[in-house]
């Protein structure tokens, strides 16, 4: 696999060796608190031109970046994290700079009641759901007699599960809608097989066929569906091995996030169901 197609990733952590360090420091990421909580309140909604997305794996990296890029455009973000620290150090500095248009609550995706909780939530708040970027993802890096069955669970179940049980709770209101736009951040790893990527290439690839999947499920309804692959990334997630040196020549978050923007500017009539992202100039080998 050449060295522009290693996974990098948003709010997501990386995982090597067997040694396992996690976002939520080994808790459990907090249920959803009720509604009423005051600093997790959206404007009402005839602010932010009626625009509303969601974004899981919100705090840092491609989603933090991408809820930037959306506050920017005019959009209302509800976003999700997986630990309550997470959420509140991540909306403090949003607010301080975009106001009451950004909100957001611990979630984790791999439990399917609190991804319907947080649906149900954005839509209490706003009133509809235009846009769903499935960002939130983790690695465990390592050979394939190296992992263990709980690390590869975690990173199925985040990063495949977990975007099935976003998609399938904001499908419903936007086929009544409509319209609506559901990105899924992939990564070039989920067409290209690479050493001691099992866990993480499996994922992904089965992150590629769901998205296509889903695509031609909802199409008919107006909702469209399609996946950003990224190559390397200059977050904090990637393969540890893989890293050090030089990272200028590795995309930015504000790449995708830009992409993201780009897709959702398209014509009714028009759908992208796939994008390719790669570095220009990839460092040598």
């Amino acid at each position: 696999m050449a060295k522009d197609e290693i996974p990098q990733g948003g709010e997501r952590s990386g995982r090597t060796g067997g040694q396992t360090s996690t976002g939520t420091g080994g808790r459990e990421a907090a249920a959803p608190p009720p509604a009423g909580q005051a600093m997790d309140r959206a404007p009402d909604r005839a602010a932010g031109g009626g625009r509303v997305a969601m974004v899981t794996g919100g705090s840092r990296g491609i989603g933090r970046a991408v809820i930037e890029a959306l506050l920017g455009a005019g959009y209302r973000v509800y976003f999700g994290s997986r630990t309550q620290d997470s959420v509140t150090r991540a909306l403090a500095d949003l607010r301080s700079r975009h106001g009451a248009a950004a909100a957001g609550r611990p979630l984790d995706v791999r439990r399917q009641e609190q991804v319907d909780a947080f649906v149900d939530w954005v839509i209490a708040e706003a009133g509809r759901i235009d846009c769903l970027v499935n960002n939130a993802g983790l690695g465990a890096f390592g050979p394939v007699y190296g992992l263990s069955g709980d690390q590869w669970r975690e990173v199925l179940e985040t990063n495949l599960s977990g975007a099935f049980y976003c998609i399938r709770a904001v499908a419903g209101r936007m086929k009544e809608q409509g319209a609506g736009w559901i990105v899924n951040i992939g990564s070039l790893a989920s067409k290209n097989a690479m050493v001691g990527g099992a866990a993480y290439n499996a994922s992904k690839f089965g992150l590629l066929g769901l998205s296509e999947a889903a695509m031609l499920d909802l199409r008919q309804f107006g909702v469209r569906v399609t996946a950003i692959l990224p190559g390397s990334v200059d977050t904090s997630f990637g393969n540890p091995v893989a890293r050090g040196g030089d990272q200028s020549w590795m995309l930015a978050p504000e790449d995708v996030a830009a992409m993201v923007l780009h897709l959702l500017s398209y014509p009714d009539r028009a759908l992208p169901s796939l994008v390719e992202m790669r570095p220009t100039r990839p460092a040598k080998k």
